[in-house]
């Protein structure tokens, strides 16, 4: 049986969100791959649209969230837990998020992408010309840097592929330069 056909019987041909029987699409909960059983789920148009654009998100839709916090599907639950910390300021969600429980594991998944933090919070990392930069891009060193105990000099236009953002701090991002992972703080590197 095809990932998609365990999905939809999964959920029963309806939405795994709110039940609702409409535009029904397969839904890869990022960061995933879309594709794997357990990192995705069957949504309604509806869903989707307004996970994809915070903009138009209806709170009064999202009242289901009451019932998916409880599902066994680490998917649902995480994607539970991001609407109801995008609801937080409606009140209604701040009990549900007392009352929800995630494992370590649905936890860092959930917060991967960022949504549980306020906007003036999120940690931005910007590269010398001042564009953002999201893991996994291609940045190319504008310095010669000394690199701390490897015993080598990273000279400036080699190219950094699939970087990792440092979480914790806007000015480091981490890279493989000469079979090695190290650490580069923002200001000397710039976006391809």
């Amino acid at each position: 049986m095809a990932i998609e056909e365990k999905i939809k019987a999964r959920a029963n041909q309806q939405c795994e969100l709110c039940s609702s029987l409409e535009e029904l699409a397969i839904y890869g909960v990022p960061p995933s791959t879309q594709g794997a059983l357990d990192d995705s789920v069957l949504i309604c148009g509806n869903c989707t649209e307004q996970i994809e654009n915070p903009e138009k998100v209806d709170p009064n839709h999202w009242r289901f969230l009451n019932d998916a916090i409880w599902s066994e599907i680490s998917a649902i639950k995480v994607i539970a837990w991001r609407m109801l910390n995008r609801l937080r300021k409606e009140g209604w969600p701040n009990d549900l998020l007392d009352m929800m429980y995630l494992d370590d594991e649905e936890r860092n998944w959930a917060e991967a992408t960022g949504d549980h933090i306020a906007e003036e919070d999120k940690i931005v990392h910007r590269d010398a010309n001042g564009a953002v930069l999201s893991t996994g891009d291609n940045v190319v060193l504008i310095k010669d840097l000394n690199v701390k105990g490897a015993g080598f000099t990273a000279k400036r236009g080699t190219a950094v592929r699939k970087i990792a953002l440092v979480n914790d701090n806007a000015e480091h991002i981490e890279g493989r330069v000469e079979g090695q992972q190290i650490v580069i703080i923002t200001k000397y590197v710039k976006k391809t």
